[in-house]
């Protein structure tokens, strides 16, 4: 990206001015480093989204982003609540798509010898994942519904977990507003037996370790310490929610003609948020978010079980979840007045500042646990929300590293096995179903997230508490 076409507000953050058909500017939160690197795409798609009716303050784009479906993945757009528009580009087709860390009380040194190489064989044994993977739990209409409504909720009823792990859920496991009933029966069947699965691509279960403690109250908070195991897992609605996104784009689409509304790119199909076409297009994604929730918390049944396999007493706690592909009502400050808004948060965490209402009890004082995934070779993060970051940018952060090639071009370059050789060298166990997805999801396919959770930590929109390295990691 040409940053002399920027208007430079910070050394961390950068406004696209306006011009032609926008209404508010753009805001590009990242270093000058970042910037340059980005695709001119990330410019255009910022642009376009500053052109959607009812849009608040500014569009916004996170510093690991880069080209997506209509908003840039690691875009953020608040819409007013009567006169803003609902987008699926602004979610994308992995509805809530999120990562759950778990506290461990095994530490690294646990996992000496063969251990480490147990406890990957184990969950790669126990986590079904893949492109298409299904899982031990069988479905049918009424009881999807159930899921749909209910989210981690239902889970824990079911007994897949505990109602501990529900106070560190966002929405405490289940979000309303959801309509089974706006969702298709393709989509439903679709989910009938991938409750409790991984999926492929950039998924990943992984085992890490906390290398570096970057704040030692909040590492309290969220009761860290050095050297401890943790294990995330990244994972979202699977197969519904991808259906959902394509079931509604026709009609999204039908509805911008119906409606007059001026898009600049027909990825940004969309609909007033009072109107039935959004209405409708925002329960079905609800239902998505519960799916994805349900999925995480089962999943986390199942990690439970493979840890206890190889150490018997070991104890595993939800530290928190937290999606990354979601528009959710919220309420903010706008001009001094609290104002509801729908906030569209595509690749992009939503990072909740102290004291807010959604925060965990315990977590209250020093904000939301905001968790950033690396790379299977790199590093993770651990990080907290801001006030400031909340009253900026909505209460969002980055969600990961962000690619810096397609997988196409990852594939051409990199070998699955020649991956798995190099990480091995490192002590980085792999397990996967696919040498093409280990390939794809290569770590030099990536941007360097030390650099991209610098920015964000810079910039101000979350602080950074921990830095973890992973040990072993299950992919699809």
């Amino acid at each position: 990206m040409k940053i002399q076409d920027l208007k430079k507000v910070s050394d961390y953050q950068w406004e696209v001015p306006r011009t032609g058909d926008m209404t508010v500017p753009g805001e590009i939160f990242s270093s000058a480093q970042l910037v340059q690197e980005m695709d001119e795409k990330v410019k255009e798609q910022v642009s376009n989204v500053a052109c959607l009716p009812g849009i608040i303050k500014a569009s916004l784009a996170m510093p690991d982003a880069h080209w997506g479906y209509g908003f840039p993945i690691g875009g953020v757009g608040a819409f007013d609540s009567e006169k803003g528009v609902v987008c699926m580009g602004g979610v994308g087709f992995d509805i809530s798509c999120g990562v759950r860390t778990l506290r461990t009380t095994l530490m690294k040194d646990d996992l000496r010898g063969n251990k480490l190489e147990q406890l990957a064989d184990a969950l790669f044994r126990d986590i079904p994942a893949g492109l298409g993977s299904t899982g031990e739990i069988r479905l049918n209409l009424e009881q999807i519904d159930e899921v749909l409504l209910g989210g981690a909720i239902w889970a824990v009823e079911k007994g897949y977990g505990t109602k501990e792990d529900l106070k560190f859920v966002e929405e405490e496991g289940r979000i309303d507003g959801a309509d089974p009933s706006k969702v298709s029966m393709d989509a439903k069947k679709r989910q009938y037996q991938q409750v409790g699965t991984l999926g492929s691509g950039n998924h990943y279960l992984e085992v890490q370790y906390v290398d570096e403690i970057l704040d030692e109250q909040g590492a309290n908070v969220y009761c860290l310490k050095k050297d401890q195991v943790v294990i995330s897992l990244h994972c979202g609605s699977r197969a519904l929610g991808h259906q959902i996104g394509t079931d509604y784009l026709k009609g999204l689409g039908q509805a911008v003609k119906k409606y007059n509304i001026n898009i600049r790119d027909r990825e940004l199909a969309c609909a007033p948020v009072t109107s039935e076409e959004g209405i409708s297009y925002f329960a079905a994604m609800n239902a998505g978010v519960n799916c994805a929730l349900a999925n995480r918390q089962v999943l986390t049944h199942l990690v439970r079980g493979a840890v206890e396999s190889v150490f018997k007493d070991a104890k595993v706690e939800t530290l928190y979840d937290i999606s990354h592909n979601t528009c959710k009502l919220e309420e903010h400050d706008v001009d001094g007045k609290r104002t509801k808004l729908y906030v569209h948060r595509k690749g992009a965490t939503r990072a909740l500042g102290p004291g807010r209402a959604e925060v965990p009890e315990r977590y209250k004082d020093i904000g939301q646990p905001v968790l950033i995934g690396g790379t299977m070779g790199t590093c993770s993060y651990i990080l907290c929300g801001t006030e400031f970051g909340t009253k900026v940018a909505w209460g969002s952060a980055c969600h990961g590293a962000g690619r810096n090639m397609s997988r196409t071009e990852a594939t051409k370059k990199f070998w699955g096995e020649d991956v798995v050789k190099r990480l091995a060298q490192r002590h980085i166990l792999i397990r996967a179903h696919s040498k093409k997805g280990i390939a794809e999801e290569a770590p030099d396919a990536y941007k360097d997230v030390t650099q991209v959770v610098d920015a964000v930590d810079k910039a101000g929109l979350a602080k950074k508490i921990a830095l973890v390295r992973p040990m072993a990691c299950v992919k699809g």
